[in-house]
């Protein structure tokens, strides 16, 4: 004899229909054109880090400080949890402020300013990662063509698929238990500092 309970779950199940496929929201959309569009709510995706006056260079303005923030898209972040890598349809922005000092109370140390100075967009699509610009205000980022250095920089340095995992304290002890770090990286690592 089935039990009621048992039949009535299967009963259920059996008149559920079939979900569609998982959509991946916030995935990057193009204009006509091929300019991607901006998203607009960016400020909602996981925040993975800020740096202050990072540079490629080793001089820099002693007058002038900046904050990079960097989000991720949800989707991507959580994917990025369970296997250390980024699926397709990746979106990290990072957005450029200036920095602040003296305000309010604040002594000490910089704020960050409330106007953005400038984002840019990397962005895996089709299994391939692009950059974008996108200038102060714009709906659409302009596509930076290869082999424009952040190209070839992110894939000399970067810990996980061209990315600057080393940079989000987050996410690199997970890269690390995944076992995803870049060979470039970990062999950069290795390298004795001079």
């Amino acid at each position: 004899m089935i039990k009621p309970v048992l039949f009535v779950s299967a009963l259920l199940l059996s008149l559920t229909p079939a979900l569609p496929p998982a959509v991946v929201q916030d995935a990057p959309a193009y204009t006509a054109s091929g300019s991607l569009v901006a998203p607009g709510n960016y400020r909602e995706w996981v925040y993975l880090t800020s740096g202050v006056d990072m540079s490629y260079s080793a001089t820099t303005d002693p007058d002038h400080h900046v904050f990079d923030n960097v989000f991720v898209n949800p989707e991507s972040y959580r994917a990025f949890l369970a296997t250390g890598t980024w699926p397709d349809k990746t979106t990290f922005v990072l957005e450029i402020r200036g920095a602040e000092s003296p305000i309010s109370i604040n002594k000490r140390g910089h704020t960050q300013s409330t106007e953005v100075m400038g984002e840019e967009l990397h962005v895996k699509d089709n299994g391939k990662w692009s950059f974008y610009d996108l200038p102060g205000g714009a709906k659409e980022a302009k596509l930076i063509p290869p082999p424009a250095t952040c190209y070839t920089c992110h894939e000399q340095h970067a810990a996980v698929d061209t990315t600057f995992v080393q940079f989000y304290p987050t996410l690199l002890p997970i890269a690390k238990s995944k076992n995803t770090i870049s060979p470039a990286f970990l062999k950069e690592m290795a390298a004795p500092t001079k």
